[in-house]
């Protein structure tokens, strides 16, 4: 029984016109449209609900089906509001309580018998038009259909990294009902075209005389909703069919996704750790592969998860990062991170490592200081582990919810490997918020001494002895001349460094309209959090000056999974959805280890 409480007026419109035959005429309700003799347990339905009545007839609300039936609005000489069909010429007859109102309220109208006696479900994920999604995701799709480029010129991120994507849009929505296919975009490595080609059928090339110089694998970066989070801000997915939330029908979607993707390498995000323990360990190392976890030291029982192919990769170190510091007022947060140093299997010149971190860093728009920290810590770790016995870092990945969107000041600062922060206001620094509420300005510096780390984001005893390296250079050196070092490091105090190359995978925008890609779309919001950084090699991308010679050869982006706009994920009312059991979509991209 779908009930439109959403109308007022129950789409009544000046219809007062009675239908002859029937014989329970009655006075107009109120103006309020609500009717007081309806069972609570009715009213409670919603107005998206529709319940099976001999297996054939059907009121609902939202449905597509040309023969349901819909209620168009109430009728002021009926005691209560009746359907009306949509198609006149189908064949129906009132159901069998629709009688006399004692008939109908000695029918035995319980909410429990309904549902046990009934099917009753959402509408269907799929949505034959823009205008019938949910109200609320109408106002933020208004432009977005229009293809044309936008007046302004967007500046897109990593252009320079990847070539332009042709007929980015065709073909995205699949032939199967309430599912959208995503294509493979490929980079040719000599001419930098781009082909497109479907993820189903995309099947390796690489040869076994290219093995002994190249490498080629694939990671995976997925932020699989734990479900203790889903049940504590249910508010995200009012969207959704209740059905399609439970942990039972999420974990095979999830399960079936990555089997279908394939990635040599998992980098997984919001991992809860009884069903990590229980099924999904089991389950993908029946898949091949070994896995690495990390749990959160709070009370959230979720965490971050690398996995690998033992057919690929063997295992160097495994190097858990805590946030928390009990003794840092700043770091009060359980968050965590995860870095891996992997050997390739393979027969190459040197024996090449590939470094792989991940981590879910701090929701919270307004605490961009712990954000930063958190990030810096990361960093300190891959620094610790990545250099290589010739002084070289090994090639780089990093993973993860960074909890900020393209172009804000910690995504500058990871791309570009440096910010001055001075002046900059703490609720800014992620971007989350159009108009940030925390306006506190960052601190200089943002943590304290006590926490072990420089501002070049390495740890202090490593970058004491780079200081003590500099004071030999610096010993011939006049005195005035070193009071002039010294005095430049004090004005740098506001600046943080990293000493990585980093691209990203994906370039966040659709070159021909300026769309953003998204990676998470749930009930409140639908933006990029989600990112897939690599240490580019020499000849894939402008590298900063100087970072060439800091890496052990590079890595090579061959292909990556395409995004998706907002507006085509609302087409599949949203995530989660029917075949999608997570708020946020995998990352996929294909690299080839480049030796130097």
């Amino acid at each position: 029984l779908a009930l439109p409480w959403d109308d007022p007026f129950w789409g009544c419109r000046g219809f007062s016109e009675p239908i002859a035959g029937l014989p329970w005429a009655g006075p107009a309700p109120g103006p309020a449209g609500r009717h007081s003799m309806l069972p609570r347990q009715v009213q409670r339905l919603g107005r998206d609900w529709i319940a099976h009545w001999n297996g054939s007839q059907i009121l609902t609300l939202n449905s597509p089906v040309s023969s349901c039936m819909r209620w168009a609005g109430h009728y002021p000489w009926a005691s209560f509001p009746l359907p009306v069909p949509v198609d006149f010429s189908a064949n129906w007859r009132l159901p069998p309580f629709f009688g006399p109102w004692r008939q109908f309220q000695n029918s035995n109208w319980q909410l429990d018998n309904i549902m046990q006696s009934s099917c009753f479900h959402l509408p269907n994920p799929s949505m034959k038009s823009e205008r019938e999604e949910p109200w609320t995701k109408r106002r933020r799709l208004v432009g977005q259909c229009d293809t044309s480029a936008p007046e302004e010129q967007i500046n897109f991120p990593d252009q320079e990294t990847l070539c332009q994507p042709v007929a980015q849009n065709e073909g995205k929505c699949s032939s199967k009902e309430g599912t959208i296919k995503r294509h493979w975009e490929y980079f040719c490595q000599h001419s930098r075209t781009m082909k497109m080609k479907d993820f189903e059928n995309k099947e390796s090339d690489q040869s076994h005389t290219e093995s002994e110089a190249k490498f080629d694998f694939t990671v995976m970066s997925y932020n699989i909703l734990s479900q203790n989070l889903l049940e504590d801000n249910s508010h995200l997915y009012k969207h959704c069919r209740q059905r399609l939330l439970i942990w039972t029908y999420r974990f095979p979607n999830i399960l079936q996704e990555i089997k279908q993707l394939d990635a040599d390498v998992l980098c997984l995000q919001e991992v809860q750790e009884d069903h990590y323990r229980t099924e999904i360990k089991s389950s993908l190392e029946s898949l091949g592969y070994h896995c690495e976890y990390k749990m959160r030291t709070g009370r959230k029982p979720d965490g971050c998860a690398i996995c690998f192919k033992t057919s690929k990769f063997s295992l160097i170190s495994s190097n858990p990062v805590e946030f928390f510091r009990h003794d840092i007022p700043l770091l009060d947060r359980d968050n965590v991170g995860l870095v891996l140093l992997l050997q390739p299997r393979l027969h190459c010149k040197t024996n090449a490592a590939i470094c792989i971190a991940n981590t879910h860093l701090l929701y919270n728009p307004r605490r961009g200081d712990i954000k930063l920290t958190q990030l810096a810590m990361l960093l300190a770790e891959i620094a610790n582990v990545a250099p290589q016995k010739d002084g070289t870092f090994c090639p780089i990945i990093i993973c993860g919810d960074f909890n900020s969107v393209p172009g804000s000041p910690l995504y500058r600062f990871i791309k570009e490997g440096k910010l001055n922060y001075e002046g900059l206001a703490i609720g800014k620094v992620s971007g989350q918020e159009q108009f940030p509420r925390g306006q506190r300005i960052l601190p200089i510096p943002i943590w304290p001494k006590k926490l072990g780390i420089s501002q070049n984001c390495v740890y202090e005893m490593k970058q004491q002895q780079q200081e003590e390296n500099a004071e030999e250079k610096l010993e011939a050196a006049k005195q005035d001349n070193t009071q002039e070092v010294v005095t430049a490091s004090e004005k740098s105090s506001s600046k943080l460094q990293h000493h990585f190359k980093l691209s990203s995978v994906y370039s966040h925008y659709f070159p021909e309209t300026g769309i953003p890609e998204v990676t998470t779309c749930h009930s409140r919001s639908a933006v990029t959090v989600d990112y897939i950084f690599y240490s580019a090699a020499k000849d894939d991308t402008d590298a900063q000056a100087g970072a060439e010679d800091s890496f052990h050869g590079g890595l090579k982006l061959l292909g990556r999974l395409a995004l998706l706009t907002e507006q085509d994920l609302w087409t599949v009312n949203g995530l989660p959805n029917e075949n999608n059991s997570s708020d946020h979509l995998p990352l996929l991209a294909e690299f080839r280890l480049i030796e130097r």
